[in-house]
């Protein structure tokens, strides 16, 4: 059965809201709001690919980060599958952070 229209947008923002629960270890902001999350793919039969990169390809969570985003986008309602790939082009830096990020760690 397929989605009606808008099925794939509601399923996005649950997805970007799952992200939002995964943290860096070193840094207290969530991975979405860090600007880890390149990009966001939601397929009409529930698949969904994530782009995403870490803050430092040295980063002590470059093994546990990936799976745990892999899981809790696993567990969104309606999604089939999960891939999850690291993309080290083009490397973060903090003005990939979101406005709300920098805030909350003082960087105004």
């Amino acid at each position: 059965m397929e989605p009606g229209p808008g099925k794939s947008l509601v399923m996005e923002a649950e997805v970007i809201e799952a992200l939002r629960t995964c943290f860096d270890p070193e840094i207290p902001v969530n991975i979405y709001e860090l600007g880890l999350i390149y990009d966001v793919q939601v397929e009409s039969d529930g698949g969904v690919k994530i782009i995403m990169t870490l803050t430092s390809p040295s980063c002590p969570a470059a093994q546990s980060l990936p799976s745990e985003v892999e899981a809790k986008v696993r567990s969104v309602p309606g999604v089939s599958r999960v891939e999850v790939e690291l993309a080290w082009e083009p490397p973060w830096d903090p003005s990939k952070m979101s406005e709300a990020a920098k805030l909350q760690l003082g960087m105004f």
